[in-house]
């Protein structure tokens, strides 16, 4: 016997096109990791932290140090204040922290809204806890949030809220009047928001990360949730944390003592390293990002691709409507695979009934030899397709 709902899952979209991808020789622009931006000196400061150790389990809660950069840097950039001793978790990665939250604060038959287009492990955790995810979709290409589906969507049986912003695979960024909006529902429903605020550093175009936590009536119903992850490309290390009031936070630190009670020091260490580092290194990563953002969207666009520029995260949304009228993204993700060298994934695997098939998730977070290999792929592909 196995679990119904973990028996039940598939590998994720982004094993599935990874493997493809390492079968053909093709440029992997599929799965979300970052390529070439690691900080050399954040890497130095966790190498330095493994010779002095210590080697032994830290703090559940997480080091000290960790917990007090969190605090620091989330009040230095987005002006959010929290107490690092009460209101401030360490955790193995964002996902982690995910289900540490989700396992803590929902109730078997309780019901959860979820943003569509959704990453992956929302839906299986939350229905591994025996809650209910209850999707609101959005849609391209201006990804605006349905305040009628949402509506809609609202029972007594309607727990929490989860928003990502910026949005994984979107793109999205969350405004001040969305915000306001989810916030309202919070206190007229009396429900609390898992905010998946992993991106927090990587938004576009001169915007400011907003954050329901900042919002003084609601701060005690928001879980906060980061990733050094995304902050310092450096997603194998698996650190993340979790800001939230004491309240909330202290049955999710139950919950993470049972699931992996501790991260590794030396990496933490490191993190505090880097959360403190001048705020030249978190405007050039954007600005890098950014720029490389632009090079992979105005590069699809000429190539017929009808691509969105994303304002946050790691990914550019494409139309492939011009080039395959079936409208299966699966499908075409894998024929660009194979004839072009080049994996991106199909945007309907993010949506529960998979009826959105006409666009496709490029990742630009890659080295600029990288996008422009990929780039000179899919125009010998493209000139192929106007040759037969």
């Amino acid at each position: 016997m196995v679990n119904s709902v973990f028996g039940s899952c598939e590998a994720t979209i982004f094993e599935v096109m990874s493997r493809l991808a390492e079968q053909h020789g093709a440029v992997n622009l599929g799965q979300g990791f970052p390529d070439g931006l690691e900080p050399a000196e954040v890497i130095e400061a966790a190498a330095e932290a493994l010779r002095k150790g210590p080697h032994q389990y830290p703090s559940m809660l997480g080091l000290p140090a960790l917990r007090q950069a969190v605090a620091a840097n989330a009040l230095r950039f987005h002006g959010l204040e929290a107490d690092w001793e009460r209101e401030i978790l360490i955790t193995s990665g964002g996902t982690e922290a995910l289900c540490d939250a989700f396992l803590a604060l929902l109730e078997p038959g309780d019901e959860v809204i979820v943003f569509e287009p959704v990453y992956d492990s929302y839906g299986p955790i939350i229905r591994r806890g025996g809650a209910i995810p209850v999707p609101v979709r959005l849609e391209p290409p201006d990804w605006r949030m349905p305040r009628e589906r949402l509506l809609a969507a609202m029972t007594p049986r309607t727990r929490a809220i989860v928003v990502n912003t910026p949005m994984n695979p979107a793109g999205k960024v969350f405004d001040a009047e969305e915000l306001r909006f989810l916030a309202d529902l919070l206190l007229r429903h009396d429900l609390v928001a898992i905010a998946d605020e992993v991106y927090e550093h990587l938004i576009f175009d001169g915007r400011r990360h907003l954050s329901l936590f900042g919002l003084p009536e609601v701060r005690d119903r928001v879980v906060r949730i980061g990733s050094a992850g995304k902050t310092f490309s450096l997603t194998g290390w698996k650190v993340g944390y979790v800001m939230a009031d004491a309240r909330l936070l202290t049955p999710i630190v139950r919950a993470h003592q049972y699931v992996t009670f501790t991260t590794p020091p030396a990496l933490q260490a490191a993190v505090a390293f880097g959360l403190a580092l001048p705020d030249d290194y978190f405007a050039d990563l954007k600005s890098l990002l950014e720029a490389r953002r632009d090079f992979l969207t105005a590069a699809l666009n000429r190539l017929g691709f009808a691509t969105q520029t994303a304002a946050g995260s790691y990914f550019a949304i494409s139309s492939f409507a011009p080039f395959d009228r079936d409208g299966d993204d699966l499908a075409f993700c894998r024929r660009l695979t194979a004839e072009a060298g080049v994996t991106a994934v199909p945007l309907s695997a993010f949506y529960g009934a998979k009826d959105l098939r006409f666009h496709i998730r490029f990742c630009f977070a890659k080295t600029q030899a990288v996008l422009e290999s990929a780039v000179a792929r899919l125009g010998s592909w493209r000139a192929a397709q106007k040759v037969t």
